[in-house]
């Protein structure tokens, strides 16, 4: 390797200058970048370098010798050595800046087009107890079973009590269920070998029904005193309605199985979003903050500037949360979604809101779209809120084709939006600004909508 600037081990001072988009500190030595976890801008402070790659390496904070004006204390260092909250550290005004420039950097670098406006950040007043979902690995450490998240980069379990962004509620219930789990002497799952039983606990809690689903997800299918179990968890935590066991054999860090069954009570729970009534299955995709993903919505349906006689398509539709929303303010919806549960969702949604001008299916937009355009359905509003991964570009093409007045996107992933805006422009399609919601407080994760129109 190349004579470079530092070498692991090495105890240095620095100034820290700017912060990464996952929020690690960047400082520089003769121009060779180090990146170091829980630093902030302004501060000086003395680092042992860890790593040492080609073209940058990562230190470690040993003592911080001048304060950055914006640091902030934090509730429980384990947070951050887990990463559940990596800025948390930050003062939240900060945070929102954080993210207004995050989003400003990849319009100019990655799209290439400086001539969008990026408003700034619309945060929450309480940016703490929003998460109204949690799935927490569960394990034994010296023949106790505990609950909590794994340090970064490893599969070693830090016990948590408090995830701090969590609803409380949710966070007491977790301790309930481990308590009785430890009574019962449930033994935990071992990656390892891939054998034991409990994998994870998973809780949701509606934000406004209080209604809460506690999943246990098993190794095998055969669960010795599981209704029992489920018995003495809904009379220790009266809320909760549903108790799923989902099976999931694999030896993986993917969290579910394919295979569930109802332990005790129903199925789903039912939680409100922007007044109307949605029922919530334990796969179903639900925004995890219900109250910045009404704000989010609204400030999409405002952008849209919807009218009665619109036709409106809801790609990506989910269990129909976007499209029937807005149903009482146009003439029809339209939605799609490739997982089946969750367009039975998104039909059971629309008979419990009385909704009769909505239609879901099953299928991949691009398939479904042009069926639709044949059969003589023009929208004039097509509403999209893809996964991290973005949209494809035939589902670009596709929707362009269909010529709507506008599109309405929804990013949870800037760099994908970034890559799409130079696609819908190709096709003619730009939007003049960016509005971006911080639907994760504390943590690096960034929402945006925008809408595009045929310039």
């Amino acid at each position: 390797m190349e004579d470079l600037p530092i070498e692991k081990n090495q105890e240095l001072e620095v100034t820290v200058t700017d912060l990464t988009y996952l929020g690690m500190g960047v400082a520089k030595t003769e121009g060779y970048p180090i990146f170091i976890e829980n630093a902030l801008p302004e501060e000086k402070i003395k680092v042992k370098i860890v790593k040492v790659g080609k073209k940058f390496g990562f230190g470690k904070i040993l003592t911080i010798i001048q304060e950055s004006p914006h640091r902030q204390a934090v509730e429980n260092e384990d947070l951050l050595r887990t990463g559940i909250v990596p800025l948390s550290h930050l003062q939240y005004e900060q945070q929102l800046k954080f993210k207004q420039e995050q989003v400003k950097n990849i319009v100019i670098k990655t799209a290439k087009m400086p001539e969008i406006q990026v408003k700034d950040t619309i945060g929450m007043d309480q940016p703490f107890g929003y998460r109204n979902k949690a799935q927490i690995p569960v394990r034994k450490i010296k023949g106790v079973l505990q609950t909590g998240f794994y340090r970064k980069n490893s599969h070693e379990l830090v016990p948590i009590d408090h995830f701090y962004i969590q609803d409380p509620a949710i966070d007491a219930a977790i301790i309930v269920i481990r308590e009785i789990l430890q009574q019962f002497e449930v033994k935990t799952y071992n990656e390892k070998d891939n054998s034991g039983f409990l994998r994870h606990i998973i809780v949701r809690r509606g934000h406004h029904s209080h209604e809460m689903m506690v999943v246990l997800v098993t190794r095998k299918k055969h669960f010795p005193q599981g209704e029992k179990i489920a018995q003495k968890i809904q009379e220790k935590l009266p809320e909760v309605v549903s108790i799923m066991q989902n099976i999931n054999p694999e030896q993986t860090n993917v969290i579910l199985g394919s295979e569930e069954k109802i332990l005790l009570g129903r199925s789903f729970i039912y939680d409100q979003l922007l007044g109307k009534k949605f029922r919530i299955s334990p796969k179903s995709f639900y925004q995890v903050n219900t109250q910045q993903t009404e704000v989010l919505y609204q400030k999409a349906f405002d952008l849209a500037d919807l009218k009665a006689t619109d036709t409106v398509i809801d790609a990506y539709s989910g269990i129909g949360t976007i499209g029937l929303s807005l149903a009482d303010q146009v003439a029809h919806v339209y939605g799609m979604e490739t997982i089946k549960q969750a367009v039975v969702d998104a039909q059971e949604n629309a008979k419990l809101n009385d909704i009769e001008n909505a239609k879901y299916v099953t299928g991949k937009a691009e398939t479904v779209m042009p069926q639709w355009q044949k059969e003589g359905i023009q929208p004039n509003v097509i509403f999209v809120d893809p996964p991290r991964k973005g949209l494809e570009q035939s589902f670009i093409e596709t929707a362009c084709e269909m010529n709507p007045e506008k599109i309405v996107y929804i990013s949870c992933n800037p760099a994908t939006m970034a890559r799409d805006l130079n696609v819908f422009a190709d096709s003619g399609y730009f939007t003049d600004s960016i509005q971006p919601v911080d639907l994760f407080p504390q943590t690096h994760h960034i929402e945006t909508v925008m809408v595009l129109q045929k310039s």
